[in-house]
């Protein structure tokens, strides 16, 4: 599949598509959803005042907390439209269910097939996935749509048992893996206690989804780099949710993720609700075009991030986005020091001593946020040489809690989710 005609064209000739979308978008909400009736009323916004994408500016930005409260009034379409019902993944508090029409599931469909062209997929490719397509998961339904609409092969082993993943893999001999990184980790470990002589397959990527493997400055972080000192396949890194049923994908380049201006309008806005320069942190917000269930309009996403707007030397003319640098309401400060859970992952990923961790945020009598972790370790090691790592790099140690391998995996990987739970935030209940 080659790159959208739209993404190799000028700038300006992206921002009229959008501008004509957008349009179309503001019209079809005024009219079908009751939530943006309301909205458009109680902030005295004219769609008709909005006359370019800058415009967009003027219309007040919704949150998750908008979704969860008023989930239906979203919804643009009658019961007899949708055709699939997905849902958030509820770590944030309640899950929102996502209803998608016929139209939903092609632009699915399309986003993800566009997105695996972006990593040099094209119907020569057989793709592994080890993520879950039940539990109204919408990224295991948008893979297997996705490599069925670029033509490519597509093998649904889904999540776990590193003994099957490579039965599969020498059985069917596929050319990518969609994972999670850290399991990644966990089947070079399996095929080296093994003896599988896992630098000879027939895997040469990996699309990593559902955690960083680059820092801010785009270089590999620590799980990025245990993965390519073990193993030289290519690595590339995904960025999406269910809210916005697309998502921002990276070229060979490895530039950060890149937009579909034909499929949203993102932007990064200040505390303050305001767009900000490229290159600067801040909340990325979204406008879904071609939606026609549950449309957004100037969505915060809670994750930070930064636009990137040089030019890409894959061809592609549009914006991209930086790796995240966290959930905005995940900020963590601890006796002075602030940091997002990643920095945290990235520092125990770096420890080849630990095998799994969770990190534990709560607060104390005062509001004062308190820090735990827990972790596994397959060697005798000694916690003390920890809090010196977290000294030295955090400039604080929160409280280490050692545990078996068999108890900390009941805690990443419960039942109920669909991902691994490495961090988990009890601040507000405890505040």
């Amino acid at each position: 599949m080659n790159i959208p005609p739209l993404e190799s064209r000028g700038k300006e000739d992206i921002s009229n598509h959008q501008f004509e979308e957008l349009k179309k978008l503001l019209l079809f909400v005024s009219e079908r959803s009751p939530f943006y009736k309301r909205h458009f009323d109680k902030h005295q916004v004219d769609v008709q005042s909005i006359n370019s994408i800058d415009d967009l500016k003027l219309i007040p930005p919704t949150n998750k907390g908008h979704l969860q409260k008023y989930q239906q009034d979203f919804w643009c379409v009658s019961p007899i439209e949708i055709v699939e019902y997905c849902n958030t993944s509820g770590t944030e508090g309640a899950a929102v269910t996502v209803p998608l029409t016929e139209n939903d599931v092609k632009r699915l469909a399309y986003n993800e097939a566009i997105s695996l062209a972006c990593t040099g997929g094209d119907e020569s490719e057989i793709y592994q996935l080890t993520t879950t397509l039940d539990r109204q998961f919408m990224a295991g339904l948008a893979y297997a749509l996705g490599a069925r609409e670029l033509g490519a092969g597509m093998v649904r082993v889904g999540p776990g048992l590193p003994q099957l993943q490579w039965k599969t893999i020498q059985e069917i001999k596929p050319t990518a893996l969609i994972i999670v990184p850290s399991f990644l980790v966990k089947l070079i470990e399996y095929a080296e206690v093994e003896g599988i002589d896992f630098k000879n397959s027939s895997v040469k990527k990996a699309i990593c989804i559902g955690e960083p493997i680059r820092k801010g400055d785009l270089s590999l972080n620590a799980l990025g780099e245990k993965i390519t000192e073990k193993w030289g396949i290519e690595l590339y890194s995904t960025y999406a949710s269910t809210e916005m049923a697309a998502a921002f994908t990276e070229c060979s380049q490895g530039q950060g993720g890149h937009l579909h201006p034909e499929l949203l309008v993102a932007e990064v806005l200040d505390d303050h609700g305001q767009p900000v320069p490229a290159g600067t942190l801040g909340e990325l917000t979204i406008t879904t075009l071609g939606v026609e269930a549950m449309p957004l309009i100037r969505f915060k996403t809670g994750d930070m991030c930064a636009i990137l707007d040089e030019p890409c030397s894959c061809g592609r003319n549009t914006l991209r986005v930086s790796p995240v640098l966290g959930r905005k309401n995940q900020l963590i400060k601890y006796k002075g020091t602030t940091c997002y859970p990643p920095a945290i992952f990235d520092l125990l990923d770096n420890d080849d001593s630990i095998g799994y961790y969770q990190v534990l945020a709560t607060a104390d009598q005062y509001g004062n946020d308190e820090l735990t972790v827990k972790y596994s370790t397959g060697v005798k090691y000694e916690r003390k040489k920890l809090a010196d790592k977290f000294r030295t790099l955090l400039r604080v140690t929160p409280g280490l809690e050692e545990v078996s391998e068999s108890e900390i995996l009941k805690l990443i990987y419960p039942k109920t989710s669909r991902k691994p739970v490495k961090f988990i935030d009890h601040r507000s209940l405890k505040a």
